[in-house]
C-alpha cells in the first residue's frame, strides 16, 4: 500500500511536467544531421548578428524537459529567439554524436543536459565543462535567464 502511495504522490507531483508541450513534443530528434544543422545555424546567426546554442539532450532527460519549459517562459525566449539561434543535438543515450560534443568541449559523462554557445562564426564561446546544467531541476529561471543574458552577443 506504501509503494502505491508513494507511486501516486510522484505522479501527482511530476504531472504539471509530464503534460507540459515541451514533454509531449519530442525536443530532440535522433534522426537529424546535427552537423548540417549546425551549419545552418552559422550561416543564420552570421546573418542576423546571433549567437549559437548548442543544447545536448535526449528526450528521456526530465532536465532537459525543464531547461525547455524555462526557455519558453515569455520573457526568456523573447532574449532567446532575439539573440540566439538553437540547435538541439539529441545523445540518445549518451552515444550518439559524441564526437560534437568532443568538438565542443561538452562533457557527458554525467549525463545531460549540456549546452555550449559558440559566437555568429562557430568560435565556440563557452562549454559546459562543470556539468552546470546538470541539476536543471535544481535551478531557478534567475538562473537561466542569467547564463542567456551573459552569452548574448556584444552589440
Amino acid at each position: 500500500m506504501r509503494l502505491l502511495i508513494r507511486l501516486l504522490a510522484c505522479i501527482v507531483f511530476l504531472s504539471p511536467v509530464l503534460v507540459s508541450p515541451a514533454f509531449i513534443d519530442p525536443l530532440f530528434d535522433e534522426k537529424a544531421d546535427a552537423n548540417k544543422e549546425i551549419q545552418a545555424a552559422i550561416v543564420q546567426a552570421t546573418r542576423e548578428g546571433k549567437n549559437i546554442i548548442l543544447d545536448f539532450g535526449a528526450c528521456w532527460c526530465l532536465d532537459c524537459h525543464i531547461i525547455e519549459s524555462q526557455m519558453e517562459k515569455p520573457e526568456l525566449a523573447r532574449l532567446i529567439k532575439a539573440n540566439y539561434v538553437e540547435v538541439d543535438i539529441d545523445v540518445e543515450r549518451l552515444d550518439k554524436k559524441l564526437d560534437l560534443a568532443g568538438k565542443y568541449r561538452v562533457l557527458l559523462n554525467k549525463g545531460v543536459p549540456a549546452l555550449a554557445v559558440l559566437d555568429s562564426h562557430g568560435k565556440l564561446l563557452y562549454s559546459q565543462e562543470h556539468y552546470e546544467f546538470e541539476g536543471a531541476r535544481r535551478m531557478t529561471f534567475e538562473d537561466f535567464k542569467a547564463f542567456f543574458e551573459k552569452w548574448k552577443p556584444k552589440k
